[in-house]
């Protein structure tokens, strides 16, 4: 679960540029000139300390948790106390160094000031815009169960505590009578009976749950979005609660609720996470570009048109996304799909696999009927179509490793329990690919894989999958 940890970067570049200011004003004050200032290894050597506590406060101690839910009085005392940590560490490192001579001791003590006023009306000012702008829009689907009598308070506590950036994708009223209108305010409206069908077919990233207390909702409700691996926050009073999800209390939308989840991950946890596709992002995306230049020619020769291939994906929750991979097909290859379904190695339509794929660039049947590969096939053996997808990764839409993305055709066929693969970041590699992708033709198996890395992720293991990928890609001892 995305707990929103780039807003909280936000504020940790604007507190560390703050930082940096306030060491540039702490120096003018006392010697009157700035010129030495990053000339001096002693005073170079902090400007780098500023940046290395800055992420480790973000990072380790989680300084920024829950900023924008605090009053000016606590975040008054979060900044004395991130000024005092950071005095300590400068000087701790001063001691340790044994440069305490050369740093001036006026400008420790005036950077303490000025970061405290600064940094903390940087934070306010910046507090008051995020607020501004979140009430306009949302970055998270959030489905909203109430009632009629409840849905307009509903909705206003939804905008003026929006800490979470969601915009309401859709409303179910429980009890809704006859009569009434399709839309609220623009938002669909969805009957009761039709609510975990439309949530399977839809984006939807959480919902929130709040009803009267004389007012019960389903467990067999509860059960399917459970089965989709939907984010649920319902009301603390409720009365069911599932052993086997993730649960923790907190407040969400000005509701004090209890969510529950496949997964629950910290900010801490997710940033780690971003932070490594981020990086992998990179690498992957300068290879990419290397790898055009090689294979372009070699795919447009056998095949003229574009180099890459773009193809609308189901991402997390049921958002769409564009996925790019370097074209190894034919350019009618989706028209030809339909004609060759009966192949298909997976039951039921819910992924396609067939063997000597004749859409694959440049292979063909002999006269004896015998089927010849071509580059696309070695592209595809080598895994190097995938590469186009770090692109992906840094946009944000995919991760180094989670689920394989299905396309739309795929997902319209989906029952409730297959959408709980979708609760994750689709990624390049996971668990199943490496598991022997080539063997594996049971879509509920993939499914099985799929939810057993979500509810059981970890950092150790996204290492230990990509170095498995790594691997399986050099060592042919398997297929990617």
């Amino acid at each position: 679960r995305n707990k929103g940890w780039l807003k909280h970067l936000d504020f940790a570049v604007l507190d560390l540029m703050c930082m940096q200011i306030c060491l540039a004003l702490a120096y003018f004050g006392r010697h009157r000139e700035l010129s030495r200032l990053y000339r001096d290894s002693v005073y170079q050597n902090v400007v780098l300390l500023l940046a290395v506590f800055e992420f480790v406060y973000l990072f380790f101690i989680d300084g920024y948790r829950d900023i924008l839910k605090r009053g000016y009085y606590i975040e008054l005392v979060s900044a004395v106390k991130e000024v005092c940590l950071l005095e300590m560490l400068l000087a701790f490192y001063l001691f340790a160094v044994k440069s305490g001579d050369d740093f001036s001791r006026t400008v420790l003590f005036l950077l303490g000031i000025y970061e405290l006023i600064g940094g903390y009306l940087v934070r306010i000012l910046w507090k008051k815009h995020v607020m501004r702008r979140q009430s306009k829009e949302g970055e998270n689907s959030l489905l909203l169960v109430t009632t009629s009598e409840y849905l307009e308070q509903v909705l206003e506590n939804v905008r003026s505590n929006n800490f979470q950036t969601y915009f309401p994708a859709g409303i179910v009223l429980i009890g809704r009578g006859k009569g009434v209108s399709d839309t609220y305010e623009g938002i669909p409206l969805i009957p009761e009976s039709e609510m975990t069908e439309w949530v399977c077919r839809n984006w939807v990233d959480e919902a929130l749950i709040v009803l009267p207390q004389e007012q019960h909702f389903g467990k067999e409700y509860m059960e399917a979005f459970s089965e989709m691996g939907i984010v649920t926050h319902y009301s603390i009073m409720q009365d069911f609660a599932d052993a086997d999800n993730h649960q923790i209390a907190e407040k969400v939308c000005g509701y004090l609720v209890l969510t529950s989840g496949m997964q629950l991950v910290s900010n801490r946890q997710y940033l780690t996470k971003r932070v490594m596709d981020i990086a992998g992002g990179i690498a992957g995306s300068l290879i990419t570009v290397i790898l055009t230049i090689i294979l372009g020619p070699l795919i447009y020769i056998k095949s003229p048109g574009p180099i890459f291939f773009t193809q609308k994906r189901v991402g997390k929750n049921g958002k769409m996304f564009k996925m790019y991979k370097f074209r190894t097909m034919y350019l009618d290859a989706e028209e030809r799909k339909k004609a060759l379904m009966e192949q298909n190695r997976v039951a039921d339509g819910l992924m396609f696999k067939m063997e000597d794929d004749p859409r694959i660039i440049g292979s063909h049947f002999d006269a004896n009927g015998k089927y010849v590969p071509g580059i696309g096939n070695l592209i595809r053996k080598l895994s190097l179509d995938e590469f186009p997808q770090f692109f992906n990764v840094l946009l944000g839409d995919m991760s180094l490793v989670g689920t394989r993305p299905p396309t739309v055709d795929e997902y319209e066929k989906y029952k409730l329990h297959h959408k709980a693969r979708l609760s994750a970041k689709p990624g390049i590699t996971g668990l199943w690919q490496v598991s022997g992708r080539s063997e594996i033709t049971d879509f509920e198996e993939v499914v099985k894989l799929d939810t057993e890395y979500i509810t059981d992720w970890s950092i150790g293991r996204d290492f230990r999958i990509l170095l498995k990928t790594v691997q399986i890609v050099f060592t042919g001892k398997g297929s990617m």
